[in-house]
């Protein structure tokens, strides 16, 4: 298509968004988008649909249909409640769980959720206020609902905004809800088939009740309550990075026995235009500076840090020489997964049943920690909706143990079904306790699973392509990969290639071909080495960008050697990314 056609065809979709179904602010914005002379925020506002994915929505906030907005929130949330009235048509009362975050206009996409469900006879919880999103899989779960609706971009820039569907379990949707839920909100093409006018006596207001009940059965899943009472006045740093893990997560660190967690003033301000950092993202080193620079000033054993809607958790530690270091997503799920396995072996509580589950571009080295100790590990795709799902097929007939993903999420309970800081950040704070305990801090710790199971090196980068022109860039870069396999990455011949697009694994040496055993196909890519490296390709489905994820295995000959092994696998990255031109 052309630029002018193109153009054309954005005019004329927006000036559908000129009539009176929408509501004056809205008519005002478009029309200054038509008639300004650059016209490349109308076609970025206009040229699709912003698609209700197996995810939900996000996006950027802004009039247009490829924006978040009351009108495509609207349509969403009806397509969902029109599938959920056709799926629970025989129960008396369908009821659904709606939390947000702090984001800019999360309350207000919550409340019009809220509405738009009552309007269609359905009965809602509404949080009284931002809440982590795993209190809401909960809520979900505790209260009986079928479904349910928390605002989020999670920790995307401010300027962006989502929208993520979850089901009877709490967990978010797959096949076929997911796929039936998208057919009913694509069904949804007129503003006016949405119902806005609420019935405010199907909307309950909940709160202090059910944070009490959730964060009783958190406090559950402590193992080692000895340890924490012996340190108890360990230096703890905790961000919320504007968010909602200051809802519950300085409570949830009081009532596990911690005595000594120290604020970030500045961080504790709730806030959707996260004031103090760029992005809110506790991977990021940037987001993690303030907290840095507090336990550099009080001398801070262990600093944690949760994301915006409170389900992704940042680890930062204290070295040889007392310097902090960041701990990427592959070692905290390490460490989880250590420590789980280990005090359930310690305190004879392992009955054979037990398993956890880790994401396909995850490090194999929690598979090397579960298989020494006879625990089975699963192996899903990326998002906790996965992992979500081994535990409901195993949850008559096995034991959960753990499961998480690389990008900063674990979750440690079987009574939620996504990931969870809140849980994650007092367990992380129980172990710093118990390797205490051991005359270690949790770098040591960190060294001595390395050391025990041998190291391995982990690094994620991701190419970001917005827009139009940038989508169709990502495709490009899958089918040249696709097409054009590499023969080595750092010298090392690629000799197994796994493309979850056809479900195959090809052995490139035999030129065998095996069948990958997923419930679904999905759009990644993997190449593995006769050195065993492993890399990972694939598109983000919830951001304009491409994902690489590089893991490399490396000799650690003792553990005196392991920042000197350090250096050497990030050569050893920095070798294969080159070979990937990137």
């Amino acid at each position: 298509m052309s630029n002018s056609e193109l153009i054309k065809t954005v005019m004329e979709k927006a000036e559908k968004w000129l009539s009176p179904a929408y509501d004056e602010q809205t008519r005002a914005e478009v029309k200054a988008l038509m008639e300004a002379e650059d016209k490349t925020p109308l076609i970025e506002a206009f040229y699709k649909d912003l698609e209700f994915g197996t995810g939900g929505l996000r996006g950027i906030m802004g009039v247009g249909s490829n924006r978040m907005n009351i009108y495509t929130v609207g349509a969403a949330t009806q397509g969902l409640a029109n599938y959920l009235k056709d799926t629970f048509k025989d129960l008396p009362q369908i009821s659904v769980c709606v939390g947000h975050d702090v984001r800019n206009n999360s309350r207000r996409f919550a409340e019009l959720a809220a509405d738009i469900f009552s309007a269609n006879g359905i009965k809602v919880y509404l949080f009284d206020d931002c809440r982590p999103t795993p209190e809401i899989s909960y809520g979900i779960r505790h209260l009986g609902c079928q479904s349910g609706v928390v605002v989020t971009a999670s920790h995307n820039p401010k300027e962006y905004n989502g929208y993520k569907a979850y089901w009877s379990d709490g967990a978010q949707m797959i096949a076929p809800h997911d796929v039936k839920t998208i057919e009913y909100v694509n069904a949804i093409t007129s503003v006016d088939q949405i119902k806005f006018t609420p019935n405010k006596e199907l909307i309950e207001i909940i709160g202090s009740k059910i944070d009490d009940e959730y964060l009783t059965d958190v406090k559950k899943l402590s193992l080692s309550p000895e340890a924490i009472e012996r340190h108890k006045d360990m230096k703890i740093v905790y961000t919320p990075i504007h968010g909602t893990g200051m809802m519950l997560i300085y409570d949830s660190l009081n009532r596990w026995g911690f005595k000594n967690v120290i604020h970030v003033p500045e961080q504790d301000v709730k806030s959707g235009d996260f004031p103090t950092v760029d992005s809110p993202n506790p991977e990021n080193a940037s987001a993690m500076a303030m907290a840095i620079a507090k336990a550099r000033e009080v001398g801070a054993d262990v600093v944690v840090a949760s994301d915006p809607d409170a389900d992704r958790i940042g680890l930062v530690v204290r070295d040889k020489k007392g310097e902090y270091q960041l701990v990427n997503g592959n070692q905290i799920v390490m460490i989880f997964l250590y420590y789980l396995i280990t005090r359930n072996v310690e305190l004879g509580r392992l009955n054979g049943t037990e398993y956890c589950v880790k994401t396909i571009v995850t490090t194999e080295s929690i598979k090397r920690i579960a298989d020494a100790n006879n625990i089975t590990c699963f192996d899903c795709y990326t998002g906790f909706k996965w992992i979500a799902d081994v535990m409901r097929n195993h949850e008559q007939t096995a034991r959960y143990l753990g499961g998480g993903e690389e990008s900063y999420g674990f979750l440690a309970e079987d009574f939620v079904r996504d990931k969870d800081a809140v849980s994650a950040i007092s367990l992380m704070c129980e172990i710093a306790a118990w390797a205490a305990d051991r005359g270690q801090n949790l770098y040591e710790m960190l060294i001595d699973i390395y050391a025990q199971y041998g190291f391995s090196r982990e690094r994620g980068i991701s190419v970001v392509r917005p827009g139009k022109s940038g989508a169709e860039e990502i495709v490009a870069m899958m089918k040249n990969f696709r097409e054009n396999p590499p023969a080595t990455l750092a010298g090392s011949p690629v000799t197994a290639v796994k493309d979850y697009l056809d479900l195959n694994c090809r052995n490139l040496k035999t030129g065998q071909v095996e069948k990958l055993d997923f419930p679904t196909t999905s759009n990644v890519l993997q190449f593995f080495t006769e050195r065993g490296d492993k890399v990972s390709i694939r598109p983000s489905g919830t951001e304009p960008k491409i994902k690489f994820y590089i893991e490399v295995r490396e000799d650690m000959p003792s553990k005196e050697a392991y920042e000197e092994t350090v250096a050497k696998a990030e050569e050893h990255i920095d070798a294969i990314l080159a070979d990937l031109n990137k």
